[in-house]
């Protein structure tokens, strides 16, 4: 939808000022402008607007149907060469036998990769499929439930505690409203809102179009965002935006349309392509040689024809499809659900984590760690006065409240609360920040308790309750003092806040902000959001399988220093958003890679950051679940999020958590891994095999006056040496293999078909002279006996070499292959000596070899197993490289 991030930023840009201007107007104004009452639109007026602004919807990616999905499975390169070839082997030989076993190789791949496909897209949709939401919406003064989609704008709307905010509304009347904003802001704490209009928005300004240049748009006390919560309280507003026009709907329609490239991608594109080259460079060349040497164009050609089959690992999409689809059904096991099959490799591929901090790292629940009197001590008595505020006040008992009621379950405070009567309460103020409770002693006088702020409880104080209990004068000294300490436990990552009281005689009059001042300070709450104890064991797991973790967050740096700091995560410099800004892309690639910690980011700042990293060549994953997380989601090689999270989060991602926990990621990278060694090792397999067979067919086109193998022949074992790899995805990887990220790398793979290829050659060369010299096979008449004896001696020494890849040790001694590796090969081998022996082998020219064909077999064989271990071992030490 957005060809560039100058459109994205365009767009939120519109949508930030529209919010501005209807924040700072007029109600009147508004109303005006929306063509709407207090009692609400007409049905009428309704269905004009939803006419002319469309259904309150958020724009999102559909799942394609089946059978464009199906057709999908034919764009891969192999598999369109494969059905050209069935092609042409039809309309110019008419050659069924060969027509069968491709279109078989074919069938097989599409079916799997489509099936596996099929089932993890249907899996994605019910995960991510939208429970139906109502709002409680005025029409002519008739309040009703109406479908969310069906809202327009000018509609009058009611929330009230736990509803969803359905659209971006401006608050008419509100009482005691706190919103919960982290889907959008990642900020934990609930927003109180209210019916005011900003300071500053005179008619003047309005007319001028003017606006303070530092109001966000996210900060507007007296507007309500779509995809946010009410957690108290209850407000009536008029809707101004729905669907994609409102802020919530403008980053999810960022989203739309084909993602990036990932790693993975990137690597199954670059490998086909070398594979695809190779093929047509070899094949015009065999073709050539035997043409001139045999004579026979027609049947250059068809041998040709079958050699490019042979050289096409058709069952690449097979092998991966099971890979992944066995991975995922694992992965599902370990709570982990795999919305995008690719995402597995990448998962193992993955070296750095970009995480958010709350719930992840943390345990998203608000604790208090300390309640210390104001020389830091700690003191019962501020804890028993900030349990009677909480205890007694009637507006939002926000996370803190909660917290201190909690921790004073723990302790004798509680029942301090029946020595007193509650006699006023002064609420909770956005401009204030903070709120008091009046309460009458036993002795009749009255006591105001205040709780909030640090420097907005510590500027209506006039003295201190000092290590004694005595009254002290506050002098700045003091003052400057108590900022010092709650400074220092701020850099300690806790929240601050301040107790403070005012004894004064019973009154009848009621209790405002007016007596709110010469407060004496009683001292602090300090609170916590505590590091999960699994945190810190996960990330030094992760650290040991070569994954960095960095944290990207929405909160201030102070809390996010201290919370790396107890989870073992590094923290030198904190980049923070604001500075990201001014930076170049280079340069922010630069300092990213080293910086542990990205705080006060908005969204589009942490899908930069998601960039600059991949530009380093790092494969990286994100872990978010707010819409605020969605771009960075995206952009990822990984997009990871939880059951819980916003439903744009989870459609962005590509992996869902069922629990937030990173020690379920760091199961998720070892199974990763497990899938990507699994698929490396059929295509170095496959791709060393089959330039091994060039070799030989080369050396035997030119020097052997027949066809080393008829064509048929070499389409069947290259049938069975493919069936032989389907157990791979169900094969072991060593733990060594294990412990570093595992990426694409195209040389390593032409470098391993160039070294570790010809040593087949060799073998298959000595089973031609065996068959020249030994058995006479060395004319016309006696073809078939030398195409019998390469055809068994080709598929077994391909069959072994699976074996013989799948481990840097010594198999069979040091790492044997599953059961059904072994036994599916061993099948395979089997079949391939009873081929020639049967009607069947009969009835595509080969015939019975001699038993003193068999033990030269043998001898050939395990030479060419010592050959290679010797060589691979050659090779890791050079190359420090195998799968």
């Amino acid at each position: 939808m957005f060809n560039n991030e100058k459109d994205k930023e365009k767009m939120s840009r519109q949508i930030a000022d529209h919010l501005i201007h209807a924040s700072i107007s007029a109600e009147e104004d508004i109303m005006e402008d929306l063509g709407t009452t207090d009692q609400g639109l007409s049905e009428a007026e309704a269905k004009f607007q939803i006419d002319k602004h469309g259904k309150n919807q958020i724009a999102h990616d559909k799942t394609p149907a089946w059978y464009i999905q199906l057709l999908s499975c034919f764009k891969n390169p192999f598999i369109l060469i494969l059905l050209s070839l069935a092609g042409f082997s039809y309309f110019m030989d008419d050659d069924i036998q060969a027509i069968i076993i491709i279109t078989t190789m074919v069938t097989v791949s599409v079916i799997i990769t489509f099936t596996q496909e099929f089932r993890s897209s249907r899996t994605a949709e019910k995960l991510k499929a939208m429970v139906k939401t109502t709002a409680t919406v005025s029409r002519q003064s008739e309040r009703r439930e109406i479908d969310m989609e069906l809202l327009v704008p000018g509609d009058i709307i009611h929330l009230s505690a736990g509803d969803m905010v359905p659209a971006d509304a401006r608050l008419l009347v509100s009482k005691d409203l706190f919103v919960a904003e982290s889907a959008l802001t990642g900020e934990a704490m609930p927003v109180e809102k209210n019916d005011l209009r900003p300071l500053g928005s005179s008619t003047k300004a309005r007319r001028q179009h003017q606006r303070p240049e530092e109001r966000n748009a996210l900060e507007l006390n007296n507007m309500c965002y779509m995809g946010t919560n009410v957690i108290s309280g209850s407000a009536t507003a008029v809707v101004i935006a729905t669907g994609s026009n409102t802020y919530f709907g403008s980053m999810a329609s960022t989203l739309i349309g084909k993602p990036p490239l990932t790693s993975f991608d990137k690597g199954v594109k670059s490998i086909t392509f070398v594979l695809i080259r190779f093929m047509f460079i070899m094949v015009p060349i065999i073709f050539v040689i035997n043409g001139f040497s045999k004579g026979d164009w027609w049947e250059a050609l068809l041998f040709g024809l079958s050699v490019a089959v042979g050289l096409t690992p058709e069952m690449l999409p097979v092998i991966v499809a099971g890979n992944l689809a066995k991975g995922a059904a694992k992965m599902a096991r370990n709570k982990v659900v795999v919305k995008r099959l690719n995402a597995i490799q990448n998962f193992g591929a993955m070296d750095i984590l970009c995480t958010d901090k709350t719930g992840t790292l943390t345990q998203d629940k608000i604790i208090l760690e300390k309640h210390l009197d104001v020389y830091g001590k700690e003191n019962k008595k501020v804890l028993e006065y900030a349990f009677l505020n909480s205890y007694h006040q009637t507006g939002l008992k926000n996370l803190l409240d909660v917290a201190v009621l909690e921790h004073a379950e723990l302790t004798h405070v509680l029942g301090a609360e029946k020595n007193y009567r509650k006699i006023d309460e002064i609420p909770f103020d956005f401009n204030r920040r903070r709120m008091s409770v009046v309460l009458e002693t036993k002795e009749n006088d009255h006591l105001l308790i205040c709780k909030g702020a640090m420097e907005e409880v510590l500027g209506i104080c006039s003295h201190i309750s000092d290590d004694h209990g005595r009254t002290v004068a506050l002098t700045d000294e003091i003052a400057d003092k108590v900022k010092l300490l709650a400074h220092n436990m701020n850099a300690d990552g806790l929240r601050v806040l301040a107790v403070a009281i005012r004894q004064t005689t019973a009154r009848e009059e009621s209790y405002g902000m007016a007596d709110e001042q010469g407060l004496v300070l009683i001292g602090y709450l300090a609170f916590l959001d505590p590091p999960k104890e699994t945190a810190k064991t996960a990330i030094r797991a992760l650290k040991e399988n070569g994954v960095d973790v960095k944290v990207i967050t929405g909160d201030n740096a102070a809390v996010t220093r201290k919370v790396c700091k107890d989870v073992g995560i590094k923290v030198n410099d904190i980049l923070l958003g604001s500075s990201i800004d001014a930076m170049t892309d280079e340069k922010l690639a630069d300092i990213a890679k080293q910086t542990t910690v990205f705080a006060k980011v908005n969204p589009l700042q942490k899908a930069r950051i998601v960039r600059a990293l991949q530009s380093q060549g790092h494969t990286v994953g994100f872990m978010g679940d707010g819409i605020n997380d969605a771009l960075a989601l995206k952009e990822a090689d990984v997009g990871i999020s939880v059951d819980t999270a916003v439903d744009i989060a989870k459609e962005s991602a590509d992996i869902i958590l069922l629990e937030k926990s990173l020690m379920v990621l760091e199961q998720g990278v070892i199974q990763g891994r497990i899938t990507f060694g699994n698929m490396i090792k059929y295509i170095k397999m496959t791709a060393s095999s089959n330039f091994g067979n060039m070799f030989s067919v080369l050396v035997a086109s030119a020097f052997i006056p027949f066809l080393p193998m008829l064509p048929i022949h070499l389409l069947i074992q290259n049938l069975f040496y493919d069936i032989s790899q389907l157990s791979i995805p169900w094969d072991k990887m060593d733990k060594e293999y294990l412990r570093k990220p595992q990426k694409w790398d195209t040389k390593s793979v032409s470098r391993f078909m160039i070294f570790i290829g010809p040593i087949s050659s060799i073998f298959d060369i000595t089973t031609y002279a065996v068959m020249w010299y030994v058995f006479s096979a060395n004319s016309v008449e006696h073809q078939t006996l030398f195409q019998s004896g390469w055809f068994i001696e080709g598929l077994l020494s391909q069959t072994l070499i699976v074996h013989m890849i799948r481990t840097e040790k010594i198999p069979f001694v040091q790492s044997t292959a599953s059961a059904p590796v072994v036994l599916l090969t061993s099948l395979i081998m089997a079949l391939g000596i009873y081929l020639p022996f049967s009607g069947f082998g009969a009835s595509i020219g080969l015939q019975p070899l001699p038993l003193s064909y068999f033990p030269w077999l043998v001898a050939t064989l395990l030479c060419y197993c010592v050959l290679t271990q010797v060589i691979k071992t050659w090779y890791i030490r050079r190359f420090n490289d195998w799968l």
